[in-house]
């Protein structure tokens, strides 16, 4: 099975992984926004540092998730 059909698998059958990715998707979203803007505060920076390590956690556990479906596969 490739990364891409567990990525699938997860997405429709384990609701932990969905919500993670939206939560991924709406960082994203955020940021993309942050970055469209021309004159950033300082407030603005920290946000973005912010949404950027938030999002970092989401994708970690994303791919822990990912990690575990690989494991039995690889193991057998």
């Amino acid at each position: 099975m490739t990364l891409t059909e567990i990525r699938e698998q997860l997405l429709t059958g384990d609701a932990e992984f969905q919500r993670l990715a939206e939560e991924h998707a709406r960082y994203a979203t955020q940021l993309e926004q942050l970055s469209r803007t021309i004159y950033r505060s300082a407030e603005d920076l920290q946000l973005e540092l912010h949404l950027k390590k938030l999002k970092l956690r989401i994708k970690d556990e994303m791919e822990k998730r990912i990690a575990l479906r690989l494991k039995p596969a690889s193991s057998q």
